[in-house]
């Protein structure tokens, strides 16, 4: 049974010098060579709220909603998006028949890293950086050091069109980061996400599936 930390802990155990692998225990890690790491902290004890916004395609009035919990270092995440979301996107979401909701899953700090990469472009760029990402998730996320991998998630965001100061804005932000912790806990709890890739499917919660598995259930509820 995987274990939840509270949004502190997880949060200063993210950016400190370890990190928590949910249902794995914990590994050793040096310190994250990433700018503005030890103002970490201060996230801790700020009340501002910062509001999240929800990644979505799809029609507002679509009849169906899907909800995807992932993680960036998740690897039946990747296979998922390389085999199963374009064929899905095609038929359902951009039809008009289903809303469809990304939402992140933080079981390691590389994720998070990811996740902050992702959310730089804001709306219009974040299926697609969420694209590169899965795309070249067994280079970068494979790339050695901490701070090796951090530097090759900035690469993919700046071949996003990002620049440097933006991306560093992001990823030293740490209200958003504590920000982003607590809505991933109470999302994992309310849905019962306990592995990645796990959907939400007009409120119903299932395990990861192959197209043809969930063409069906869409199917059904579209009453086709």
């Amino acid at each position: 049974m995987k274990t939840h930390l509270s949004a502190v802990a997880l949060a200063a155990a993210i950016v400190g010098g370890g990190w928590w692998v949910a249902g794995q225990g914990t590994a050793p890690g040096a310190t994250i060579a990433l700018p503005g790491a030890a103002s970490a902290q201060e996230a801790t004890t700020e009340t501002e709220a910062v509001e999240i916004t929800e990644m979505t395609l799809g029609a507002e009035d679509a009849p169906v909603e899907v909800i995807e919990y992932a993680s960036y270092t998740c690897p039946h995440c990747a296979t998922f998006h390389e085999d199963v979301f374009p064929q899905l996107k095609e038929d359902y979401i951009d039809s008009g028949k289903v809303r469809f909701t990304y939402r992140e899953v933080y079981f390691d700090k590389y994720g998070m890293w990811a996740s902050l990469v992702a959310r730089c472009g804001g709306e219009d760029r974040f299926f697609g950086i969420t694209d590169m990402i899965y795309d070249t998730q067994g280079e970068w996320s494979r790339a050695g050091s901490d701070a090796a991998i951090a530097d090759e998630l900035r690469k993919i965001g700046r071949m996003a069109g990002l620049d440097n100061d933006q991306l560093e804005s992001c990823l030293t932000d740490s209200a958003k980061l504590r920000a982003l912790v607590e809505w991933y806990q109470a999302n994992a709890e309310e849905h019962n996400v306990r592995a990645t890739p796990t959907f939400v499917i007009d409120g119903e919660t299932r395990s990861n599936m192959s197209y043809a598995e969930f063409s069906d259930i869409l199917d059904e509820r579209l009453g086709e």
